[in-house]
């Protein structure tokens, strides 16, 4: 089985959402939807990036990570042409 860390970017105003799954087209469907809280009010969303692990610890902890200051600044380095295009 694989665990996808993924980073969304809403089309309503660019915020980005950072998550973890196992099965990404579902979930990224679902947020779409408006079947999470903490997304519903900004969507639509596409998906900009992601990342597979073997592991749920690996990606569960990528997922942590991304989700605080240094690892937002990485995800912001990393897309940088893609954020400011």
């Amino acid at each position: 089985m694989f665990y996808y860390v993924y980073v969304l970017q809403s089309f309503k105003n660019g915020s980005l959402y950072i998550g973890y799954t196992t099965n990404i087209d579902e979930r990224f469907e679902s947020h779409n939807k408006g079947e999470n809280r903490s997304t519903k009010p900004f969507i639509p969303y596409k998906l900009i990036h992601y990342e597979t692990y073997l592991s749920r610890v690996d990606a569960k902890n990528r997922e942590e990570y991304l989700k605080g200051g240094y690892g937002r600044r990485s995800i912001n380095a990393m897309l940088r042409d893609y954020l400011n295009a």
